[in-house]
């Protein structure tokens, strides 16, 4: 098992890593994108000065090493898109301009989201709150700063998304988007949690047999799958999930405990099974015919 480790050690905080890293498929033979927008771990320094909240609280928010557990997919003919920087500092899971006034020191322009839900709920594109609801600032924030890390990192990994997207349109005539997440431990949670979630906007962002054919190799693997619940997939999901224009999104939330500490962030012997297993998912995925997407 790995040894516990809060951030990078110091000396690598010198040169700041690209906003997403890009892992391209030696051959391209599948019509599917897979990405990681909340794997990310390079917490700059500045902002980890800023917070109030020790560098262990402020990675609970992180979906931790999503991107490893679908780190098949290139080999297997996919390229996999994964965010470098933290949702806690940037969250690409979110319209850009999602705000809370209440987080700035002065007013907001009158063209930003300062009233959605995930706003009210402190988990804007710059986040108010950590996932257990503790405050990450010690002070207010100054709009130009939200708008830095829009510009630098969420309108990049975007850019890139986008891109990946329109290039296997045009390639197969259809895409595929599989946006991977992974879902902690609510304490509220009775009876058996699900495994996985598997978000298509109820049915909105993806055909039918897409979330059919993930559930079934889940489900065939012993997993407990739930469709749309609590997870229906978000801002991702939604924007790009557009079948008409033959562009699919389904959003697959991983449950934490199935292969990681939650509390230490760290990745658990198990983690290489659940590896294993997404592996089949991943070649399932890839090797279906999936021509009638257009």
């Amino acid at each position: 098992m790995d040894l516990p480790q809060e951030f990078p050690p110091a000396a690598s905080l010198a040169a700041e890593p690209p906003p997403y890293l890009l892992t391209r498929p030696a051959c391209r033979t599948a019509p599917l994108v897979f990405a990681s927008p909340h794997s990310g771990r390079s917490y700059p320094p500045d902002f980890v000065a800023a917070a109030r909240l020790d560098p262990v609280a402020l990675r609970r928010s992180e979906d931790g090493f999503v991107d490893e557990l679908f780190a098949a997919a290139p080999e297997l003919g996919a390229p996999l898109l994964a965010a470098t920087f933290p949702r806690v500092f940037c969250d690409v899971n979110r319209e850009p301009w999602e705000l809370d006034p209440g987080m700035f020191d002065g007013p907001l322009p009158a063209w930003v989201n300062t009233a959605s839900p995930r706003v009210g709920a402190g988990l804007g594109t710059i986040a108010r709150v950590v996932a257990s609801g503790e405050t990450v600032y010690r002070r207010k924030l100054r709009f130009e700063e939200a708008e830095d890390r829009i510009r630098r990192f969420w309108q990049p990994y975007h850019a890139a998304l986008a891109a990946l997207i329109a290039e296997t349109r045009d390639a197969f005539g259809y895409c595929l988007l599989v946006d991977c997440h992974s879902m902690p431990t609510h304490p509220a949670q009775i009876g058996s949690p699900p495994d996985f979630v598997l978000g298509d906007a109820h049915g909105t962002s993806c055909a039918p047999r897409a979330t059919r054919l993930a559930e079934e190799v889940l489900a065939g693997l012993g997993y407990r799958v739930r469709r749309n619940d609590p997870y229906a997939g978000g801002y991702v999901t939604r924007h790009y999930g557009r079948p008409r224009e033959g562009v699919h999104a389904l959003q697959v939330e991983v449950s934490r405990p199935l292969y990681m500490d939650e509390a230490r962030i760290e990745r658990l012997p198990r983690m290489a099974g659940l590896q294993a297993d997404l592996t089949r998912v991943i070649e399932a995925l890839t090797a279906a015919d999936w021509s009638g997407l257009r």
